[in-house]
């Protein structure tokens, strides 16, 4: 009876205990060393909807801060037979996420006996990152082709889906934005599909730093075709000039010349 009276019944409401703790760290932190920045990430991953399927592509560039950490990495995951995605964000968070959510996939397609449709994927995926609010970085664009018709899916980190004939996510998503804003069609052919989508990801290459290196592709297409494209766009090379500099000796004037001679002796330096 005494535990049962020292005990605090709960009470309603919301909390506020946290505030004093935001306004402790907003106040020590002015070196920036407790509160750290989130790690820009750098990605152009597009995809666009034609008439019998969709096309998906993506660079080739990992950074690493201002590194370039893998000039040829694959950005474009499988989910299942008849359904793809590009990944943006940190590459653990993409590869385990997309791995996770096709083995789910898979289970799913065995226990029913029926193709896994583009809806279901794209659900699974949002559920899962909403549950974690934002803290997973992976944006997804999800693209396939079931009993449906093509369809093409965005999920950002926190769960939010958007369904649109042409997609762009990551940092040159604006530069590949405005190669679709300018370009789409309605009911295109794959090879007009293909071309536009080349030239978003080219777009986002040559105007984010974050972008780079190579162009991948991936068609899906009605009746589970799968058509990928491994670097069909190659980075260009160094740029070497036609006509480079050459300075004779003597061009740079100094004042004072010392030439020392070193006497090499073999042996450990702690015999001495």
């Amino acid at each position: 009876l005494a535990m049962a009276g020292t005990m605090n019944a709960p009470v309603g409401g919301f909390d506020f205990d946290l505030c004093k703790r935001n306004a402790w760290l907003e106040a020590n932190n002015a070196n920036g060393d407790i509160i750290k920045k989130a790690k820009k990430t750098g990605t152009t991953i597009s995809g666009v909807v034609f008439k019998d399927g969709v096309v998906l592509g993506a660079d080739t560039r990992a950074t690493s801060g201002p590194i370039v950490a893998d000039k040829n990495c694959n950005k474009i995951h499988y989910l299942a037979p008849n359904i793809f995605c590009g990944g943006a964000g940190t590459s653990a968070d993409c590869e385990n996420v997309t791995e996770m959510i096709g083995s789910q996939l898979t289970l799913h397609r065995l226990h029913t006996g029926r193709e896994c449709r583009v809806a279901t994927a794209v659900t699974m995926v949002s559920q899962y990152l909403f549950r974690y609010q934002g803290y997973i970085s992976t944006a997804l664009i999800i693209g396939g082709a079931d009993c449906t018709g093509p369809s093409l899916y965005s999920v950002s980190p926190h769960g939010t889906v958007d369904q649109l004939p042409f997609q762009t996510m990551g940092s040159g998503s604006l530069a590949a934005m405005a190669m679709f804003e300018s370009g789409f069609e309605d009911n295109m052919d794959q090879e007009k599909a293909v071309a536009l989508v080349r030239a978003a990801i080219t777009s986002g290459i040559e105007n984010d730093l974050g972008s780079g290196s190579n162009v991948d592709i991936a068609v899906v297409k009605m009746g589970g075709i799968v058509e990928r494209f491994r670097n069909i766009d190659k980075s260009l090379p160094k740029y070497k000039s036609k006509n480079p500099l050459k300075y004779p000796a003597g061009t740079t004037s100094f004042f004072e010349e010392v030439i020392s001679k070193i006497k090499i002796t073999e042996g450990e330096a702690m015999d001495e």
